[in-house]
């Protein structure tokens, strides 16, 4: 495919109406939520000179997500996605009033900055894995990447946007009317979900209640090894490349002498940085890997920091935040493209809410503890600290490898339908199911070590407790057995099992020596 067929492709999504309307809506969005975050960075420094207060502003917007992820993604799989995104967005619109209406009334101050900062951030925590998880319906499966791909594009034009005419609406018409232009904004993005008419969803008998689907995407995160590795990647790069941006309205007034527009200019160079960033990933991408990506990201934020610690001139300022962005897309789209390739479609949102809640948890401990680090031994001081430290974490993590992420993760559909002598509720449990196997002693060794390698596959899908037993009269009898909570859990979990699964099951196949298949059975508790 040619240079000009591939960009083709890359915009196809926006031949689809309704995802043209809704990505220009949320870019809208964006832009406004920019503009307000700019506007509440700098007025807190108005309000108060101390580093922590600075910084909480930052870890009160960013710990709802951390808080609330989880359920925030069980929520998206089980509600109405359509009302629940224009149910959070007027929630918004409604903390952006009440910051408008103290601004203009002078009454704002520090504790109700931060108060509404963090309705905000659960505001945003309840939107964010619901506008993700909307995707899929909106373009075909065929566009699917290059819809992913146009998001992220979207947040970075509004992240280039929005801080500089945050800035500069700020200093030119003050805080009020700031805040006026991100209710303005929401005003957009209601009408183009009202506009969207969501095509109505079938009753299914297995949907999955509130806490079961809870129980069900904390059993697979906690099953996920290759989850496991990308979330400790993530804490660690994001708990020091959070203080740039806890301590930057700080380094922009006092180590630089800027006012509030230049602080947008600054903002504004990240989310340019970022774009330019986003058009480099696909040639970086054919030279590095995963793990390449994220330590090139962490060495680039690193000097950035490093940079900025000499107080440049303001130009040389901006040059280093277009470097930062450029340095910050690549390992969000490199770890969040990581997080996405290793979950399959039944618990994405649930998974992609776990990462942001990691991603979110970073960034609020990290502004709170470099906002502290400031206050106690100064400012210069805290961003080498973090320079250094996120250098030195790079490089000591780089050995926990990021997933390849090129497992098969389809639903296989090879499980035939249980036998049952009558119907069986669905709350009905737990469920015992048994698997039964015939392996030669000569084979024992190499059929436990493969049983064993599908166990995580079994508690990911469903399963509380497994285990392997063998009879004591027949030593060539082996019986692998695993627990789910409920009838239900468990037709859930034949629609989960992927093709890797059913390939590793397949295998096991090969140790049978039983007459037929191995005898399956299921246990309902009495």
């Amino acid at each position: 495919m040619n240079t000009q067929a591939k960009a083709a492709s890359s915009f196809a999504p926006l031949r689809q109406p309704v995802f043209l309307m809704l990505w220009a809506a949320t870019i809208l969005g964006n832009i406004g939520s920019f503009m307000r975050d700019v506007a509440s960075s700098w007025l807190i420094t108005d309000l108060s000179a101390s580093p922590t207060a600075v910084a909480l502003i930052q870890t009160a917007a960013t710990l709802p997500v951390f808080l609330l992820a989880i359920p925030a993604g069980v929520l998206s799989d089980i509600l109405d996605r359509r009302r629940f995104l224009i149910g959070v967005q007027i929630l918004l619109a409604s903390v952006s009033a009440g910051l408008l209406t103290l601004s203009a009334m002078g009454m704002q101050s520090v504790e109700s900055l931060i108060a509404l900062t963090f309705l905000g951030g659960v505001g945003a925590a309840l939107v964010g894995p619901t506008w993700q998880s909307i995707v899929p319906e909106l373009v075909p499966r065929s566009d699917l990447k290059n819809a992913v791909a146009l998001n992220s594009l979207g947040i970075n034009i509004a992240r280039a946007i929005g801080p500089a005419a945050g800035g500069l609406v700020l200093a030119s018409f003050g805080a009020a009317v700031t805040y006026g232009m991100d209710v303005l904004s929401y005003v957009f993005v209601v009408t183009a979900l009202l506009l969207w008419r969501r095509a109505p969803q079938t009753e299914n008998a297995l949907s999955e209640d509130f806490l079961s689907a809870f129980r069900a995407g904390l059993r697979y995160a906690r099953s996920s090894a290759e989850l496991h590795r990308v979330l400790v990647r993530t804490f660690v790069f994001f708990l020091f490349a959070s203080a740039v941006w806890a301590l930057l309205p700080l380094i922009a007034r006092q180590m630089l002498g800027g006012t509030a527009s230049f602080y947008g200019v600054l903002l504004g160079a990240v989310g340019a940085g970022a774009i330019g960033g986003a058009v480099l990933l696909p040639r970086l991408r054919a030279r590095l890997s995963a793990d390449g990506l994220v330590l090139l990201a962490a060495l680039l934020s690193a000097g950035v920091i490093g940079g900025l610690l000499f107080a440049p001139p303001r130009w040389l300022a901006i040059a280093l935040l277009l470097v930062l962005g450029a340095g910050w897309i690549i390992a969000l789209t490199t770890l969040n493209g990581v997080a996405q390739a290793i979950l399959p479609n039944w618990v994405r949102g649930r998974g992609l809410a776990i990462y942001l809640m990691v991603f979110n948890g970073a960034m609020a401990l990290g502004a709170f503890s470099w906002g502290m680090v400031a206050q106690a031994v100064g400012l210069p001081t805290a961003m080498l600290l973090a320079a250094c430290g996120l250098a030195i974490t790079a490089l000591l993590f780089h050995r926990l490898r990021l997933p390849t992420g090129e497992t098969d993760l389809e639903p296989s559909q090879h499980w035939p339908e249980p036998l049952l002598a009558e119907p069986a509720a669905n709350d009905r449990g737990p469920v015992m199911v048994q698997i039964e196997y015939r392996v030669r002693p000569a084979d024992r060794t190499e059929f436990l070590k493969t049983l064993r390698g599908l166990s995580a596959g079994r508690r990911k899908d469903g399963a509380y407790a497994w285990g392997i037993t063998e009879d004591t009269a027949q030593p060539e009898l082996l019986m692998e057995w695993f627990l789910v909570e409920s009838w239900a859990e468990h037709l859930r979990q034949h629609h989960r099992v992927s093709n890797s699964d059913a390939d590793l099951q397949g295998a096991l196949l090969k140790f049978h020596i039983g007459p037929g298949k191995p005898a399956v059975r299921h246990f309902l508790s009495v």
